[in-house]
């Protein structure tokens, strides 16, 4: 038989009846004792311990109280102001844009329109998932806001010293977007959970992505999935392929930078991202999400409505508006550089002089005035029947139109355009560059070398000096940084149009830097100024020396050279021509006082032309839209060097550009 007492914190071997807070006390260590009755006596150092555990105690719930009275006070604060959330129910319009060009004039007007609203049963299941998936994968359990994402964003964020990661859920997105400002502040990112919180205890989760989705932005004033799936796949959203929804919710963590007509690269990334994730949450199979990243997905992109030669341009600065201001919360009128004269002029001059029997298929042109601001810009030979930007996003090699930078870095180094060299066979570790003719000329000066664009001296040249120095004047001049490769000075390395022509701005503006731009200002309705262009200070980049000698030695590209095509009469003018291997991409780039435009032709799957070189279609182009631009203008000259004496004597200046003239092949 068990004697043992059924509760032994209630029983004493003496039997002495305990106190009231005997129980508590066996539970809790003895603390009431403590607190209310003499202790015995103890060891001295027993004591002190109690007593710093005691006062720890204190201090804990001193700080606990005064914490919770914090946080409260923080929620009342941040709550104050919160918006109405009547918005959540009034239907949101599109808001409305107008883009104007430098004197005022319209060439876009889009938005101001009621946004429809959407219906999951109208939407493909792929795209919903592809959301959920990549934004938001605890969606259908978290309470508005995920603490799991929150804490994993804050590990992040404070492992690289910088935000790398929100943490914000489809719930907090959709109060961010219908009633926060972009501001980036912790009392805004406690009114958008709080806000998040009372979204979810109105709205199902249905309606929740519903009300999402018809809100959500697409970049360039597109704004909810019909439009997005309209704008980029010309279909209704519920017609999406797994590929498509994927792509379509992979924009919206950066709509300007992954928007796939000006980043395809990185779009592809984003859109094998977002399958990925489709697969770990389990919405695809392994074998549908492999067919889905290997399927081509056809963008067939609508085309704004803007101004029949000004889409290219428009597409290009609503990108900007929304990296600048993001997107339009009201109705916004945004001042640009372009000229819709010389807009109009270069998509004339595009299609005016483009040969198919050439088999050039594509065209682009860019032109800047001497403060590096965009006049004119035109992506292709018919927006409306693609909007691919070739001006902007394509990169290709820019052949001999590379080479000034060559001779530029060259004149600083102490060469002068009078210097001999010899155009023979060049080896360097077994590299051997060839001419265009397939011939070497033997000693010749760099001038003729340059309007003959002769590949062997630009190779010397830049052995010569070292590549890091072209390397270096070509960064100097605006363009990217370069590799030093053996290829360096023959344009091995691809750039665009837009970067290759902002580079030769300096030469035609007395060699001032230039930080290349359309966007002027951001208006709101009301008159409000969102953005302006920030001053840019003109740094010399060049002196007066090294600039004329180049300008001269350009001249004679024109004057006698492969540019002879784009010669215009009673006008200064200066440019090179370049042509890549196999006739696969053909260059103008030229220059009058203070107004440079670049020529671009090819093909965009890089197909071989029928031997167009940068002396033949680019060349012809250019000189139809300077003749055009420049036609009511007075005619100024171009900073150019003195010549000396021994090529000045007996008429030697016309011999030297009969001679070029005569030794010239066909165009390249």
């Amino acid at each position: 038989m068990n004697t043992e007492p059924e509760n032994p914190a209630l029983s004493s071997r003496d039997e002495t009846p305990l106190s009231p807070y005997a129980a508590v006390e066996s539970r809790n260590g003895g603390i009431f004792r403590r607190i209310f009755s003499p202790a015995p006596s103890k060891p001295k150092s027993r004591t002190k311990a109690q007593k710093r555990r005691f006062t720890a105690l204190i201090i804990t719930a001193f700080l606990s109280y005064f914490g919770a009275l914090a946080f409260v006070g923080w929620i009342g604060w941040a709550g104050k102001d919160m918006p109405e959330t009547v918005e959540l129910w009034t239907p949101k319009s599109t808001p409305s844009i107008v883009i104007l060009d430098r004197q005022g004039r319209e060439i876009l007007s889009l938005g101001g329109s009621e946004a429809k609203p959407v219906y999951l049963d109208d939407i493909s299941p792929d795209l919903i998932n592809a959301l959920v998936a990549v934004e938001d994968k605890r969606f259908y359990d978290h309470p508005g806001f995920d603490v799991i994402g929150l804490a994993r964003a804050m590990r992040h964020n404070l492992e690289a010293g910088r935000v790398v990661q929100g943490g914000s859920t489809i719930t907090q997105q959709l109060a961010k977007n219908v009633f926060l400002t972009r501001t980036q502040t912790l009392k805004r990112k406690t009114q958008e959970i709080m806000l998040a919180v009372w979204i979810e205890q109105k709205l199902s989760k249905r309606e929740i992505l519903e009300t999402y989705l018809s809100r959500v932005y697409f970049g360039g004033g597109t704004l909810g999935i019909e439009s997005g799936a309209k704008r980029f796949f010309n279909k209704p959203a519920k017609d999406l392929t797994t590929g498509e929804a994927a792509l379509l919710a992979g924009i919206l963590k950066a709509p300007d930078r992954l928007n796939p007509l000006k980043n395809l690269r990185a779009n592809s990334e984003r859109t094998a991202l977002v399958l990925q994730k489709m697969y770990d949450e389990g919405y695809v199979s392994y074998e549908d999400g492999v067919a889905a990243l290997n399927a081509p997905i056809e963008i067939e992109p609508v085309a704004v409505k803007s101004h029949p030669s000004a889409g290219y341009f428009t597409d290009w600065i609503l990108t900007q508006t929304d990296a600048l201001i993001g997107a339009p919360q009201h109705d916004i009128v945004v001042r640009t550089t372009l000229d819709l004269d010389a807009q109009i002029a270069a998509q004339s001059s595009i299609s005016s002089n483009m040969k198919t029997d050439k088999n050039a298929q594509q065209a682009a042109l860019v032109a800047f005035d001497g403060t590096g601001g965009v006049r004119a810009m035109a992506g292709g030979v018919d927006y409306q029947h693609s909007s691919y930007n070739r001006a902007v996003t394509s990169k290709r090699q820019p052949g001999s139109a590379f080479k000034p930078f060559v001779y530029l870095a060259a004149l600083e180094a102490y060469r002068a355009p009078w210097d001999v060299r010899i155009d023979e066979e060049v080896d360097i570790d077994g590299w051997k560059p060839g001419n265009f003719s397939n011939t070497f000329r033997g000693e010749m000066s760099l001038e003729k070398a340059l309007a003959l664009s002769i590949n062997t001296i630009s190779v010397i040249l830049s052995e010569e000096i070292g590549r890091n120095k072209v390397v270096a004047m070509a960064q100097k001049m605006g363009l990217p940084e370069l590799k030093p490769y053996r290829s360096l000075a023959l344009g091995a390395q691809e750039l665009s149009l837009y970067e290759l022509t902002s580079a030769y701005v300096p030469l035609a503006n007395w060699g001032r830097k230039i930080d290349p731009y359309g966007l002027e200002a951001i208006y709101a309705a009301d008159g409000r100024v969102l953005y302006a262009r920030p001053p840019v200070e003109a740094e010399q980049l060049l002196d007066t020396g090294t600039l004329g000698q180049i300008n001269m030695m350009l001249q004679t590209v024109i004057t006698a050279g492969t540019g002879k095509a784009a010669r215009i009469d009673g006008r200064e003018l200066a440019g090179k021509t370049g042509t890549t291997n196999d006739y696969r991409d053909a260059w103008f780039v030229g220059y009058a006082p203070d107004y440079v435009a670049g020529v671009w032709v090819g093909n965009d799957d890089n197909s071989r032309m029928s031997r167009v070189t940068g002396g033949t279609i680019p060349a012809q182009i250019w000189k139809t839209f300077m003749s055009e631009v420049l036609r009511d203008q007075p005619v100024l000259r171009l900073p150019t060097a003195s010549r000396p004496i021994a090529v000045r004597s007996a008429n030697a200046l016309e011999l030297l550009l009969a001679d070029i003239e005569k030794s010239l092949p066909e165009n390249n």
